[in-house]
């Protein structure tokens, strides 16, 4: 179900620790991963000091976009439960300076709750 979910942009959890160790060379000395979702190929990671935004690009995934978004650069954000027809839950983050937000899936085996406490933590400090 995982698989199945991913392959409709669903994101699934992921332990921060196993994050931290896959993306150990992006973090600054301190940094510390609270909590990690990921696609089939791409993955977001919330650290205590940023968002992080992973996009494997391309057939093989070789070439790869790490996308680093201070928290203090994320102007408002919504999250959208699921309802009883939509399984998925929704993510939508809007930066200063830009007109659409950034969109993320979260599956049903998701707390939506828990990434709505991490953006009130961090993005409205």
């Amino acid at each position: 179900m995982a698989l199945f979910g991913g392959m409709m942009g669903n994101a699934s959890s992921i332990d921060p620790r196993a994050a931290a160790k896959e993306f150990g060379r992006l973090l600054a000395q301190g940094e510390v991963v609270h909590a990690a979702y990921q696609l089939i190929r791409d993955s977001f990671v919330f650290t205590d000091r940023r968002l992080i935004l992973v996009d494997k690009q391309g057939m093989t995934g070789r070439k790869i976009e790490y996308h680093s978004i201070p928290y203090r650069s994320i102007t408002h954000f919504s999250v959208e439960t699921a309802g009883t027809f939509d399984l998925d839950a929704e993510l939508k983050i809007w930066l200063s300076g830009g007109v659409e937000p950034i969109v993320k899936q979260f599956g049903k085996g998701v707390d939506v709750y828990e990434v709505q406490a991490l953006m009130s933590t961090y993005a409205a400090g």
